[in-house]
């Protein structure tokens, strides 16, 4: 791993942008239309439950990532085959991530730009900052988290001053009764984005103090949920459910209704910064995490050495992935959700912290036992 270290402050930054990323891109919870704000929330206590299955085995293993703990708890070979799959999970979910938001410039802004062209210079900016290292990244969160808040109070205002907030569109509450906030809380908002937490295991060790990890990461969600889900509750009030639903990127559509005063209007290119910078801090703490687990599963000295082929193989997947964006969200939420979300972020972690947990309870007998050896041998 990289020798680098950062602050609580600094942690908590890069969570709130992570969860944020592409979660304020799409319509998160729109399945259960105008109660999305409801799966969001359980979305996210949820997902605090489960970063406590990561708090745990960060406790057992301080000092290493997920990828090498692995192998410590499942033994060597079955160790280094799930570090494998980690690896190429977390280049999976850049890779989507970076699809995403090449799909909302091509589509709005860029509209006679190839695809690969807006790509290759997202991935080619993350390269060099994970080039400058994990501090630098870090730094940069911090001053973008002032940047992006500042447009987020500009936007919620401009918003409130042109009259677009309907409350009554979120109204009634629980229409069809809990089970579609149920549906979406199990099948959408639990894995994504608060169970995508399973990433900062990778992270975790560069904190320079351990103690905080507890408060900055979970203090990061928290803000996070709490700003998705009143993005969720002014994207209802504004659009109406069924535009809600029908919308590709709801925010987008949201900001370009402003218009206040006949002169501030067409604030969707300007709030679109916003929208690239979360994704720009979404796809490099997941290509970092694949980096730095490459460079750890295979024994490298440096990390730097795979920094630009596994961004090559996830600029070249991205591209790939779907042949267009219908089909793109359709694998994500209905495939990707089920069957990779919930094993790779709750199904394996729960029976590594169940192995961890035998087996250190097995060593502390052994070291007291040698800590009281050595106190009556010092006393003789």
């Amino acid at each position: 791993m990289e020798n680098a270290k950062i602050k609580a402050s600094q942690m908590f930054v890069l969570v709130v942008l992570f969860e944020m990323g592409s979660s304020i891109l799409v319509g998160l919870g729109g399945s259960a239309r105008q109660d999305a704000w409801i799966s969001i929330l359980l979305g996210l206590a949820g997902g605090i439950l489960v970063f406590f299955i990561y708090y745990r085995l960060f406790k057992y293993y301080p000092e290493l990532p997920l990828t090498s703990y692995l192998q410590k708890i499942t033994g060597k070979w079955i160790g280094r085959i799930l570090a494998l799959f980690y690896v190429v999970y977390f280049m999976y979910v850049a890779t989507r991530v970076l699809r995403d938001f090449g799909e909302l410039l091509t589509t709005t802004i860029y509209t006679a730009t190839p695809l690969v062209v807006i790509n290759s210079l997202m991935i080619l900016t993350i390269i060099y900052g994970i080039h400058k290292g994990f501090e630098v990244i870090a730094r940069i969160g911090e001053l973008y988290f002032a940047i992006i808040y500042f447009m987020a109070i500009s936007g919620m205002i401009l918003v409130t001053g042109s009259g677009l907030i309907h409350f009554e569109n979120i109204r009634p509450m629980l229409e069809n009764g809990m089970k579609p906030v149920l549906r979406t809380f199990l099948k959408e908002t639990l894995v994504f984005p608060f169970g995508e937490m399973i990433v900062f295991t990778m992270l975790l060790p560069y904190l320079n103090n351990p103690k905080k990890v507890k408060i900055a990461c979970i203090g990061g969600m928290g803000l996070a949920g709490i700003n998705i889900a009143i993005t969720a509750i002014v994207n209802v009030a504004v659009l109406g459910p069924d535009l809600f639903v029908r919308s590709n990127f709801p925010l987008l559509t949201t900001i370009g209704k402003i218009q206040l005063a006949n002169f501030i209007e067409r604030l969707d290119v300007f709030f679109m910064l916003y929208l690239v910078i979360g994704g720009f801090f979404k796809i490099t703490i997941f290509y970092y995490a694949a980096v730095i687990g490459a460079a750890d599963l295979f024994k490298l000295k440096s990390h730097q050495k795979l920094n630009f082929p596994i961004g090559f193989v996830i600029l070249l997947a991205s591209l790939m992935i779907a042949s267009n964006f219908a089909e793109h969200i359709e694998e994500g939420l209905n495939v990707v959700t089920i069957y990779l979300s919930w094993p790779f972020q709750i199904i394996i972690p729960l029976f590594l912290l169940v192995i961890a947990f035998f087996r250190n309870r097995k060593k502390q007998p052994k070291q007291q036992s040698n800590q009281q050896h050595n106190q009556q041998s010092s006393q003789s």
